[in-house]
Parts: C-alpha cells; structure tokens; sequence
C-alpha cells in the first residue's frame, strides 16, 4: 500500500454490481444493529489506517491530480478528523433525536398513547466521489462518513479524475472495515459511468449523495426522482459565490479586500465550490486596477482534468463574450508534463445593471480561476443583483469593522436577501477555507444543492441518511435500545416535552 503503482480499477461489470449491491443490502441490517459506540470505534479505525497510509495515498495523489503535497497532506488530516467527529457525535447520541411522549389519559386533547420516536438508517447509500477533493469528498470523504455513521453501508463510485488514488484509499477503507468486524459488504468501490448509473437506478440503493456539476448532478438528480421508489438525492452542484464590498470596507482595508479576493478566487486553480466568482464593488474603485495588477502575477496552475478544462476555456469565453463585458487580465494555457492544461487567471468586468441584464450567461459557475468585477452605483443595484442570483453555497459581505447607522440599515437589507440565496453567509472575510465544525452549513437553494436543508460539511451531515419512526403503545421487550424505558445506552432523550400544559391545548382548539 506503500507504493505508488496501484492499477486502475477497471469499470465494474453488471454481474460484479449486482453482487456488490447484494452484500450492501445484507450487510445493512446488521450494520444498523451495531450500536453508535461500535461504529464510532470502526470510524476511528478507519482514521488511524489512513493515516498510517498517508504517505502512500499522498504520493499517488500528487501524480494522478498535480496538487502540491501539503494540499494533500491537509487534505487527508481533515478526512481523519472528519471521521474522529463522527464517531465522537455517534458517542453523544443525540443525532437519534429521541422523542419520548408517555401514555397519558389525562393529556389536554384526548387521552395519549405512548409514542416513541428516533432516527434510523435509510439503508445502503450511493456516494459519488467529487474530482477537486481527492480525499476529503471521495472515498473516505464526508458522504461516506455521514453514511457510515448514520448505520448505512455505502457503494463509493470512484472518480475517473484519480482512479489510483481511489482504488488505493478504498483498500485502506476496506481493510480498516474488516480488522474492526464490520459486516461484509458495508464498504464497495465500484468504477464506471454505467455502474454508477445502474446502481443509482437499483432498488437496493436508498440514498445517494454527488458532488460535482450542475449538468451531471441534474442527470443523477433526475435519475433519482424518476424511479419507480424515488430516493433522496443530496447533490452539491453549481455556485456563484458572489461577494459584496462596501465603501466603508475599502475606506479602511482596500488593499487587503483586494489580495484576499485574488487568493481566493485562484486557489487551487480556483476549482473549489465555495470560489467567489463575482466581485461587487462600489463604481469608480481603485480596487479593480489592484486586483488587476495582483492577478497578473498569479501563476499558471494545474486544472485536474484536461474535461475540467476544456468546460472552463468554454465558460470564460462564453462570458467574455458577453455585452458590456471587459477583459482586463486575459488568461493564459498551457500543458504541462502530465497533459493537463495549465492556466492563469482570468478576470473580467462589467456593471451591476449588467450581470442582471445577462444573468443567464454571467451569473453562472465557471469552474476555474476566473472572476468578475461588477461596478455598482446604488445599494438598490447590489440588491437586485442578488436577488438574481440562483441558490448559491456562499455570500460574502465586506463591511467596515463598526458599521455606522446609516450602514446597518442597509446591511439588514443586502443581508436579508443574502440569506435567501445562499447557505452560509461570511462577513469580513472569504468563503474558501470551509470550518469542518458543526455549526457549519455547506450547501444552499438550488443550483447549489438539491436538498437545501441539509448540510455536506460538519456531523449535522448524517442526519441526510437517517430518517424517523414511531413506536406506538409498543411492548418494551419490542423496543429498540435507544428508545427503551430504561435507556440502556443513556442516549439523551426528550422525554413529555410539550402538550403538558391545558393552556396550550386549549388555545388551539
């Protein structure tokens, strides 16, 4: 596992995902059965075999994507943490949400059964392997972690872009799953775009979750929906990003606003879903010849695949295009030894009025380290821009330190409206760089996912392969653990929580 010569799987067979699909469908009861401790002890050893791996992986992953090692190696540690706070959020137990209402014949509505109520897994989960996170979204990445932990096996769909890296991690995954006695078939990797596509349509797959582009997550969404079960599909795809800074802001920190924007929108070859694309300033700025001048010295940077490429050259162009629409850094390609392009950025120009007026073509992803700069005269013209914006992951906000009265007003505004396009707003600072903690909220209206209210980042991420049941009037020996009367795995419960009160009751009715 050391070595960096892993072959490329290759694509999975029909008669090799039926089998695989079989073993996750026996393999899901009795990893539903095993309780929170023993997953989150199974999680912890996936973690520790992956890092006990790390310079084996990392070094496949250089070669097969071009990313720097300390990307890789930050990377693989936020895998392993992503792991460890599962588990630790399995070990607090208060992802079951138990909700416990006692039988009651005195209760202000009518007498009261007994109910009981907590999550459960959906069952076997598909997770598409997103092409910018070798580690972090793929493999052993956040939707299998949630979905592990959730109790749900997972069938991983590898992505072309690192198959070595794939197969590599997948064998690290499987063998950690194995030495802690995990059931057979809780973990597979299969690789193909017809796998993926049939397991996807198989009535032994009860969930799936992709990250990638609007046009491939929209075809799996869709896929999804127009079974004859229709299953949750949890799509990260497209996002705009757009940030917004204030006069006030550039009064106190211009040119800080203006070197952090070009650092953001160009790392990683500006190939991260949370990269802020349009740029608000107020007109006449100095900070558009700064930032003109900053990415002029930005270099060229590996894409991940030369597909990825090919659909960026194709967007800026596209944009550029565009009525009222300035060039003012063209970027450059190249290839490079691996035969992947490798480009400068690109950044362009044009007014509020006009990314409204062209929203079809400029309020779009372009996935890469391009950007626009958009002019804007009055408050009213951010607000309108925004409110043009499709669901998006991220808004950003610069603001001066202490806003002034008059600001606030007019933040309240831009910040209301923000908050109905976007996931997580961030003020002062910029979007890439996602906190893995869990208060964090990674996703967001349509096109930035499809199921917004749920989150891909931080533990609330299980919670999209779970889903509720009630035992009613039920023998305790019938019981499930968590929901016992004596609570035999001290899982915190909300016990006769509401309804106690007549006055309630009585308001009501």
């Amino acid at each position: 596992m050391t070595d960096t010569t892993h072959s490329i799987e290759p694509d999975t067979t029909d008669a090799q995902l039926d089998r695989l699909l079989d073993s996750a469908a026996a393999a899901a009861p009795l990893w539903e059965d095993r309780t929170p401790h023993d997953r989150a002890a199974v999680l912890v050893a996936i973690a520790d075999a992956l890092e006990a791996h790390a310079d084996g992986l990392v070094a496949e992953a250089i070669i097969e994507t071009g990313l720097p090692q300390a990307r890789l190696s930050g990377e693989l540690n936020r895998t392993c943490v992503q792991l460890r706070m599962f588990a630790e959020e399995l070990i607090d137990g208060t992802f079951l949400d138990v909700i416990i209402d006692r039988a009651d014949p005195d209760f202000v509505l009518g007498a009261r059964p007994d109910l009981r109520r907590y999550q459960i897994p959906v069952g076997p989960v598909l997770v598409f392997a997103a092409s910018n996170f070798p580690f972090a979204f793929s493999v052993a990445g956040t939707d299998t972690a949630s979905a592990l932990a959730a109790g749900c096996p997972v069938v991983l769909k590898a992505h072309p872009g690192h198959p070595r890296t794939s197969a590599a991690t997948a064998d690290v995954v499987a063998g950690a799953l194995s030495a802690a006695g995990a059931p057979d078939g809780t973990f597979a990797l299969i690789s193909g775009f017809r796998a993926g596509t049939r397991a996807l349509e198989d009535p032994r797959i009860a969930a799936a979750a992709f990250t990638g582009s609007v046009a491939g997550g929209r075809a799996l969404f869709d896929i999804a929906a127009a079974r004859p079960n229709p299953i949750p599909f949890f799509g990260e795809l497209g996002s705009v990003n757009p940030a917004v800074v204030t006069a006030g802001a550039l009064d106190e920190r211009a040119e800080a606003i203006a070197s952090g924007f070009v650092g953001s929108f160009t790392l990683g070859a500006g190939q991260f879903c949370t990269k802020p694309g349009i740029l608000l300033v107020p007109a006449g700025s100095p900070i558009t010849e700064q930032i003109t001048t900053l990415a002029q010295q930005v270099p060229a940077a590996r894409m991940l695949t030369a597909k990825i490429a090919e659909g960026y050259h194709h967007r800026i162009e596209e944009a550029a295009a565009a009525p009222g629409v300035e060039v003012l850094v063209k970027g450059t390609a190249s290839t490079g030894e691996s035969g992947v392009p490798e480009v400068t950025p690109t950044l362009l120009r044009t007014t509020a009025e006009q990314l409204v007026a062209q929203a079809d073509t400029l309020l779009e992803e372009s996935f890469g380290p391009a950007a626009i700069i958009a002019e804007y005269g009055t408050e009213d013209e951010v607000n309108r821009v925004l409110n043009g914006v499709d669901g998006t992951l991220t808004v950003t906000v610069h603001t001066r330190t202490e806003p002034t009265p008059d600001e606030r007003e007019q933040l309240r505004s831009l910040t209301r409206i923000a908050a109905t396009r976007a996931g997580r707003l961030v003020f002062n600072g910029w979007p890439t760089g996602v906190a893995v903690t869990p208060a964090q909220h990674h996703g967001g209206p349509y096109p930035a996912t499809t199921a917004v209210s749920h989150t891909s980042v931080g533990t609330t991420a299980i919670r999209r392969f779970l889903r509720p049941v009630t035992y009613q009037d039920a023998p305790e020996v019938l019981l499930p653990a968590p929901i016992q009367e004596r609570n035999p795995l001290a899982i915190p419960r909300t016990v006769n929580s509401a309804g106690q009160s007549s006055t309630w009751g009585r308001a009501q009715s």
